[in-house]
């Protein structure tokens, strides 16, 4: 996070930046000459597929929406959002694509697969160059910041960028406490350290926000994204070790659902933690990486060790230090000759309480301190009760570190789609030629 501060000072950002932005309107101060394909995904996302078409549409773009089997109306709705925009008068093309079983289903990698051979005939047989085409990944649910691609596509200038992701907002923040921690969470944390990891050009690839360069999924080979649960983490690496650079911007943002419940939200981190941890067996492949700088590789090696350096031995670690801490509360912090006149004194429990408070919280502290900078209006209060929730939070992760290890000892593979909560239904632009 330090890191990403200073990374904010090179941008000539600050950490309020993106706080108070609109979504749904990323085209607006767009100069760039670059074609945009944009493929969304879809599986039973009929309540949230027409508003987010009709805020991706726009001049030299097309959106791809791969119906991946859904039992829904999920084709009809988009191909209605796209039809009802054309009329409007909007610019912009829809494709809407359809699998069925049994190939359906398969993951959000191999639905990506599908529609990145379709934008590949597009672009051919539009005469359009590989390098001047910029292919983005969207949610269903998801929505670009006002005037994202103004700040996202020049990025794409430098030849050996390959790849930009944006922060994350939690849209629906403030239906409960869980969808305000998951705000918490992306806004304060995870962006931030994202802009750190800009210094090292190794920004991690999310699945909503994700742009890259169709020259660089070329490179890839016919399927670029793999049947990992978290293919986006899979594509990073792989772009990563061919030397291509990954970036983010403080000037553009991406907002989606939060999950509102937490039986459903378990069961996501614990997709997400089992796709991180699996993703351990590619170090080889970034130790050997030739075109990969030293830099580069330390900080991914880092990352990619996290679950298995600090959230699995943490997790029994922190039990053993709160029961050495409740068993004598008042003797284990102030020590030595600095701390012997006031171990004699009265002060000695409440200081070593505050001793404590400060090891266990201050990483909260200095949170709160980043969200409530990064959104004025989350309020103080709000802000220190999400910062000091964390270690009580850290118990979810935790349970989701440990299921996803014992997931991954019985081999099971599958995953569980998370659901998405109704809302108001958009427009969009274009024609809607259908592909199967």
């Amino acid at each position: 996070m330090g890191a990403g501060l200073l990374e904010l000072r090179r941008q000539r950002a600050k950490l309020r930046s993106q706080g108070d932005t609109s979504y749904g309107r990323p085209h607006l101060g767009r100069r760039d000459p670059y074609h945009l394909y944009v493929l969304v995904p879809c599986l039973n996302e009929e309540s949230v597929i027409g508003t987010t078409v009709g805020g991706l549409l726009g001049p030299r773009t097309t959106v791809v929406v791969v119906d991946d089997g859904s039992d829904d109306t999920t084709r009809a709705a988009a191909g209605q959002a796209g039809a009802a925009a054309h009329a409007a008068g909007q610019q912009g093309e829809v494709t809407v694509l359809r699998r069925e079983p049994p190939h359906a289903r398969q993951g959000k990698g191999e639905a990506l697969n599908h529609a990145i051979r379709v934008v590949r005939e597009r672009v051919a047989a539009r005469g359009q160059d590989p390098a001047q085409t910029v292919v983005c990944v969207m949610d269903a649910d998801g929505r670009l910041s006002d005037r994202a691609l103004s700040h996202v596509m020049p990025l794409f200038d430098d030849p050996r960028v390959g790849g930009v992701q944006l922060g994350v907002r939690i849209r629906n923040r403030r239906s409960n406490f869980l969808t305000w921690f998951q705000d918490y969470q992306f806004w304060a944390m995870a962006a931030v350290t994202q802009f750190g990891r800009n210094l090292t050009k190794t920004v991690s690839l999310g699945g909503n926000g994700q742009f890259t360069r169709l020259s660089a999924l070329d490179s890839l080979g016919e399927r670029p994204w793999s049947q990992s649960l978290t293919e986006d983490l899979d594509l990073a690496i792989s772009l990563a070790v061919r030397g291509r650079r990954l970036r983010t911007t403080a000037h553009a943002s991406v907002d989606q659902q939060g999950v509102s419940d937490l039986r459903r939200l378990i069961r996501q981190r614990t997709r997400w933690y089992q796709g991180h941890m699996t993703a351990i067996g590619r170090m080889g492949e970034i130790w050997r990486a030739p075109r990969m700088g030293h830099l580069a590789a330390l900080e991914m090696f880092a990352y990619l060790l996290v679950p298995w350096v600090l959230d699995l031995p943490w997790s029994l670690l922190f039990q053993y230090c709160l029961y050495w801490f409740l068993r004598s509360p008042d003797v284990l912090v102030l020590r030595g000759r600095p701390a012997a006149a006031v171990n004699g004194t009265r002060l000695r429990l409440p200081l070593n309480l505050l001793a404590w408070y400060l090891l266990a919280f201050a990483p909260a502290l200095a949170t709160s301190w980043t969200y409530l900078r990064r959104d004025k209006n989350v309020g103080l209060p709000r802000a220190l009760l999400l910062g000091h929730s964390f270690v009580v939070m850290n118990y979810m992760s935790f349970l989701c570190a440990w299921r996803a290890l014992f997931r991954m000892l019985r081999g099971q593979t599958g995953w569980t789609k998370t659901t998405r909560e109704a809302e108001g239904v958009g427009v969009a632009a274009g024609g809607v030629p259908s592909a199967a």
